[in-house]
């Protein structure tokens, strides 16, 4: 009998969330079977990438085309190194997911770079190793990872899954199949056979017989980035590898059924409340599939006109802080490298300038800090057949002067003395959630001042009924009062109420009551919480007013990686790693300050010993003297 194995890992927060579900279906409702049958390219027909080196030298420049096969060379000798049933079980042994990511991962980062190295120079250097690595993959049990399985440890070969890399590896052979697969029959008929078999088995079988049992393919509930993930795989899967023509037509329509989903389960704002990090892995892939759509269907399929994708795509750039910096909230990275030739070309479909003067400038700011290796596979194609008509223009970037997203509840703003505030209401069901509801952030010249922690390594711990354990999820290390020992818990009614906001030339302020956010025991009847960026006076201003059902403590927590200095009676000095002195003001009658520097110890931790640009994450607790049922605290946070 086959065993009953569940998606966990990012997919698990999902269901957590009942937020409601908008019947957007806008490529359900305008494109029917029929129509994409009539549109689609055959497959041999569908020759979206260059194929030779003549095509190559005419669409890439040629340091990228050198550059692209001296990494190959280095690669020629590559060990396919088979996965052990030992490595396998790591993750149930010691909730590592390292090891086992090493190798898969490796394996396929590996591939496409000699693919593509193969494909540019048709010399022939490089299929021997090609060959090596499908069979490699196509040998292993399971293209996913551990971590996404759950039950024995080991993936049940009766029961095929499909997560988010077994959907990557399917797309990673499509496209070994289109750039190499005529050198691979020279070599053995076998082996393109046995790409389309186990594609076939493990991604279009499950996919079409029972796509319902993924919690990432709800119709009720919103799913998150594992969603357009999938479906840009999926698609690329299906456009480069089945020759049915009708079933081909089949899959790409079931998949753009699928990519509604997740659009249908956005805000109006477009918001992605997984943060900037994750909207690369969100908003990105659902221009991956929009881009493979246009380009299958003689560009028929075509849905860049909706404001509602315009907003999606906004968001990217409304999150920005400055340089690699992003607003963090949730599981969110604080710093990035954004994809500047990806922005660009988004930007471009959309005729949205803001979103191609920020790509040119990611563009210029970061190109040589790209990767070869990471996911996506056929967004680096795509980046790749850009770089000539991308002209990088930092100066043309502006940033936004501040943004509300009310679907997702965040408040961005800016002064015109390089102050940048972030907060946000919400809820704390979110997709990769932290008990974070009435959180907020602070930036000065694009330094951090105040923090969102973010989140340390994922482990088995991280997806689990243990997950709230680990500090840095806790409101107790956000910059959130801790009432009468009590933090926030996690939970879709755990939010925050009554939320408003004020955005003019002199301030953007976000009020809510956050009292739902905390648990009956925590003892709290409302809790009025603004956070203001006073844009006259250069300050943030946050104010809390409370009324309780027991008074027995109080705390007020500030996160941050500057030098503390609680030497100063009613004042917190902090002096960042750039020598920019803060202020944070307090009434010393009625306030007790420390400082604490949370454990970096065991495996979830040891990030944040680098996440910070090897600065110290530091949790300032003020504990309050004189607790009252009914109160008032204020405390203003100003740059000297």
């Amino acid at each position: 009998m086959k065993n009953t194995l569940l998606i966990v890992g990012f997919a698990l927060l999902a269901f957590l969330a009942n937020a409601q579900v908008t019947q957007r279906n806008m490529l359900g409702n305008k494109y029917a079977l029929e129509a994409v049958k009539q549109t689609l390219l055959a497959r041999d027909q569908f020759k979206p990438y260059p194929t030779t080196p003549q095509e190559w030298k005419a669409a890439v420049p040629d340091s990228v085309l050198l550059a692209t096969v001296k990494l190959a060379e280095t690669l020629i000798d590559f060990k396919f190194e088979p996965i052990s049933a030992s490595v396998s079980l790591d993750f149930m042994r010691s909730g590592d997911r390292t090891r086992h990511g090493n190798i898969s991962f490796a394996k396929r980062n590996t591939l496409i770079n000699l693919v593509l190295a193969e494909s540019m120079e048709n010399q022939g250097r490089f299929t021997e190793a090609i060959l090596n690595g499908v069979w490699s993959i196509c040998e292993e049990s399971f293209w996913g990872v551990p971590a996404h399985i759950s039950g024995t440890g080991l993936p049940d070969a009766e029961d095929r899954i499909v997560d988010l890399f077994a959907a990557e590896t399917a797309a990673v052979l499509a496209l070994t199949d289109y750039f190499t697969g005529e050198k691979l029959d020279k070599i053995n008929k076998l082996v393109r056979k046995r790409i389309y078999y186990e594609t076939n088995l493990r991604i279009f079988e499950p996919m079409l017989r029972n796509p319902d049992r993924y919690g990432w393919m709800s119709k009720t509930k919103p799913v998150n980035n594992w969603n357009p993930w999938i479906m840009s795989n999926w698609m690329t899967a299906t456009l480069f590898l089945e020759k049915d023509e009708a079933r081909r037509a089949q899959m790409l329509h079931q998949s753009m059924l699928g990519l509604d989903l997740y659009l249908n389960g956005l805000g109006d704002d477009g918001g992605c409340d997984e943060g900037p990090s994750y909207w690369f892995a969100a908003g990105a892939c659902v221009f991956d599939c929009l881009e493979l759509l246009e380009a299958a269907t003689q560009q028929k399929v075509n849905i860049y006109n909706e404001p509602f994708i315009q907003k999606m795509a906004s968001y990217v750039y409304k999150t920005h802080i400055s340089d690699d910096y992003f607003v963090n909230f949730a599981d969110a990275d604080p710093k990035l490298k954004p994809d500047g030739v990806m922005l660009y070309r988004f930007g471009k479909k959309l005729n949205d300038p803001a979103l191609v003067t920020f790509g040119q400038w990611a563009y210029s700011k970061f190109s040589a800090a790209v990767s070869n290796n990471g996911f996506h596979r056929m967004r680096r194609v795509q980046n790749l057949l850009t770089i000539k008509n991308i002209v990088p223009n930092a100066a043309a970037y502006q940033p936004v002067s501040d943004a509300w997203l009310n679907d997702i509840q965040v408040l961005t703003a800016r002064s015109n003395s390089g102050l940048f505030m972030a907060t946000h209401g919400g809820h704390n069901a979110e997709s990769h959630n932290h008990n974070d509801v009435g959180d907020f952030l602070l930036y000065s010249n694009g330094e951090p001042v105040l923090i969102d922690a973010g989140r340390g390594n994922y482990t088995a711990r991280t997806f689990s009924s243990r997950r709230y354990e680990l500090w840095f999820t806790q409101s107790e290390y956000h910059n959130l009062p801790i009432i009468n020992g009590v933090g926030q818990k996690a939970g879709r009614p755990f939010e925050a109420k009554n939320v408003t906001s004020t955005v003019n030339d002199k301030e953007a302020t976000l009020a809510m009551d956050i009292a739902s956010a905390y648990p009956k025991e925590a003892g709290v009847q409302s809790w009025s919480r603004s956070v203001k960026l006073n844009r006259v006076k250069n300050q943030v201003e946050m104010v809390d007013t409370y009324t309780l059902t027991e008074a027995k403590s109080l705390h007020q927590v500030f996160m941050t990686i500057s030098a503390v200095d609680i030497s100063t009676a009613g004042k917190i000095i902090l002096k960042t790693p750039k020598n920019q002195t803060a202020e944070i003001e307090f009434d010393p009658k009625l306030w007790e300050a420390s400082v604490e520097i949370p454990s970096t110890d065991g495996m979830e931790y040891s990030s944040f010993k680098t996440k910070w640009d090897a600065q110290p994450v530091s949790r300032i607790l003020l504990t309050h003297k004189k607790v009252a049922l009914k109160g008032k605290v204020a405390f203003t946070v100003k740059m000297k």
